[in-house]
């Protein structure tokens, strides 16, 4: 269960998303229109994995992203930025396909080991405020006669693809993602 804080943050999850894209070579400036968000649970509870799908003219952009509490040593690279969350105070920011916790969450997706978490909205205090669905829903497709990697193997070095832009991948075990007027594989082996 991912819990999501009623919380205000600074900058927002749209500013935040948009300089991501800005600041990579494989990114594009323009409107952002935000398409939909899925979550992973740690199994430590310690790192957010948070993924979501943007629409910047006709490209839609898969931005996965790691919030941690803490800054991670030798990760430069991957930071995006920090946020303020009026609940969980500052958190840092880090593109998700260069973090470890959010690899291993789609490892073992891809393995049908994990599904995608629902969400528990809690107020500032941590009340339960209600459950809800997700706007991007996950499924694994495995064609006929095959058989999804464990996730042993794919931590193994086994190799695997998640995209940055919707469209084109393909695999005998596919992640896909559904959302309100789309569906694309979003990971494959």
């Amino acid at each position: 269960m991912a819990i999501i804080y009623q919380a205000e943050l600074t900058p927002s999850k749209p500013e935040i998303l948009r300089s991501f894209l800005t600041s990579r070579s494989w990114g594009e400036t323009g409107e952002l229109e935000v398409l939909g968000a899925y979550r992973f649970d740690d199994p430590d509870g310690e790192v957010g994995v948070e993924c979501h799908l943007v629409r910047v003219g006709e490209t839609i952009y898969h931005l996965p992203l790691a919030y941690r509490a803490e800054a991670v040593d030798g990760a430069e690279d991957g930071l995006i930025g920090t946020l303020q969350h009026s609940v969980l105070g500052e958190r840092f920011v880090y593109d998700g396909l260069q973090d470890e916790v959010a690899l291993d969450c789609f490892r073992r997706a891809l393995s049908g080991e994990q599904q995608q978490a629902d969400l528990e909205i809690r107020s500032a205090d941590g009340e339960l405020v209600e459950r809800r669905s997700q706007s991007v829903t996950l499924s694994l497709e495995v064609d006929e006669g095959e058989e999804p990697p464990t996730a042993e193997q794919l931590l193994d070095g086994e190799p695997f693809t998640i995209v940055r832009t919707v469209g084109g991948l393909d695999g005998t075990v596919r992640l896909v993602a559904e959302w309100s007027d789309g569906t694309g594989v979003l990971a494959a082996f």
